[in-house]
């Protein structure tokens, strides 16, 4: 199963291949886990404002996730036999 990956996810682009560079000696794991930390919150920033403008763009309030909330979205699955 492991050999059938696709090239396209086996390959490091070049901003990868730089950060492994970077941290190609090893380092005392309370750095690692700062790292670590800012980049999940850079990560999720970005997310807020990838959130933060689709929301403005299409008119999204509290009011609608309230809305929302209160909604049955889910999908009914018949059980096969």
């Amino acid at each position: 199963m492991a050999q059938n990956i696709s090239q396209e996810f086996t390959q490091l682009n070049e901003q990868q291949l730089d950060m492994l560079r970077l941290f190609k000696s090893p380092m005392p794991d309370s750095d690692f886990k700062k790292i670590k930390h800012l980049v999940v919150e850079l990560l999720s920033k970005k997310l807020d404002n990838i959130m933060e403008k689709w929301e403005i763009e299409n008119n999204i309030t509290e009011d609608i996730y309230e809305k929302w909330s209160k909604e049955h979205r889910r999908v009914s699955y018949k059980k096969t036999e």
